[in-house]
C-alpha cells in the first residue's frame, strides 16, 4: 500500500462516526441496501445492521449502487430480532425508528449528536410494530406532498445528512479517532499499519 493510500484511508478513518449507525429491517431490494451503504460511507458511518427476519439473508449487494462502499463498511446481518437489538442496546444510547405515528417527532427536532441507531423499514410496510417496541421513539421526515413516504435509500440519505450537519456543527468530524477499539479494528480490517 502506497504512503498516499495509507494517508487517505487514515484521514477517512479519523472522520468515522462510531456512535451513529443505520439499521435496515427486511429491505428486499439489494440495490436499495447498496445505495444506503454508499450514503453511510459518505457521511462517515462505519457500521450498518441488516435484519432479515422475513426474507432470506442477502448474499450480495447491487455493485453499481454501492460503488464498492460495502468494502469499507462493517456490515452486520441478522436473522434474529433479539440478537440484533440486544447488540444495538449495548452500543447505542438511543434507537429511533422511522414511522408516521401520532407521537413521531420531526427529523429536524432530533438531537443526532449523541449515540444513536436509526431504523428504517422495508419498501412496502415500513418499520414493523415488533421492531418499534424495541425503539425509544419514532421520527418522520416532514413532507408537503400527497404521498407521505420516500424510497428507503432517499429517506436514509435525508436522515443521515441531517445527522452529518448536526455532528459537523458540533465538531465531531474534527476530533481524532476517539473510539479506539472500534477504530483499531477497522484500521486492521483495511490493512493499515497500527498506530
Amino acid at each position: 500500500m502506497t504512503p498516499e493510500r495509507i494517508e487517505k484511508l487514515s484521514r477517512v478513518l479519523r472522520k468515522r462516526q462510531f456512535d451513529l449507525t443505520v439499521v435496515l429491517e427486511n429491505v428486499f431490494d439489494p440495490h436499495n441496501i447498496s445505495a444506503v451503504m454508499r450514503t453511510c460511507d459518505a457521511v462517515g458511518i462505519q457500521e450498518i445492521h441488516i435484519l432479515n427476519t422475513r426474507i432470506p439473508r442477502h448474499k450480495k449487494w447491487g455493485a453499481r449502487s454501492s460503488s464498492s462502499a460495502a468494502k469499507w463498511l462493517t456490515v452486520h446481518q441478522y436473522e434474529d430480532l433479539a440478537t440484533c437489538f440486544e447488540r444495538l442496546r449495548k452500543q447505542y444510547d438511543k434507537i429511533l425508528t422511522t414511522h408516521l405515528s401520532g407521537s413521531a417527532v420531526s427529523l429536524y427536532d432530533l438531537d443526532l449528536t449523541g449515540s444513536v441507531a436509526l431504523v428504517f423499514g422495508n419498501e412496502h410496510s415500513g418499520v414493523s410494530e415488533e421492531i418499534r417496541k424495541w425503539g425509544d421513539g419514532d421520527f418522520l421526515i416532514p413532507q408537503a406532498g400527497i404521498i407521505q413516504s420516500l424510497n428507503i435509500s432517499v429517506a436514509c440519505a435525508v436522515t443521515v445528512y441531517e445527522a452529518y450537519r448536526q455532528k459537523e456543527r458540533a465538531g465531531h468530524y474534527d476530533r481524532s479517532e476517539g473510539f479506539n477499539t472500534a477504530a483499531e479494528q477497522v484500521r486492521s480490517d483495511w490493512g493499515l499499519p497500527a498506530l
